[in-house]
């Protein structure tokens, strides 16, 4: 069996339970590695940044769900504060 590759994003690298996720479906692999890096920085970004592991748990649910829908970047996220300092202020 042949491991497919997963791309990373532009300061992220995909973490573990990520990588597992994506992985489970090749449709949504398909579907990540044909998103820009930016978009794969900001799902990345939006999944790690919580603090819980049942959040986080969520993120990667939801993150799943939403690429299978065609989403490229999550809903209503301010952007990545380690790509862009603007965003920095909605994160404490």
């Amino acid at each position: 069996m042949i491991k497919q590759k997963i791309a990373a994003g532009v300061i992220h690298t995909v973490p573990a339970d990520m990588e597992k996720a994506l992985t489970s479906d090749a449709q949504i692999l398909a579907k990540w590695n044909g998103i820009t890096p930016i978009q794969r920085n900001e799902w990345i970004c939006w999944t790690t940044i919580v603090k819980k592991p049942e959040t986080r748990a969520e993120h990667l649910e939801r993150m799943v769900a939403e690429l299978k829908e065609g989403e490229r970047q999550p809903c209503c996220w301010p952007g990545c504060p380690h790509r862009r300092p603007k965003a920095k202020k909605w994160f404490k």
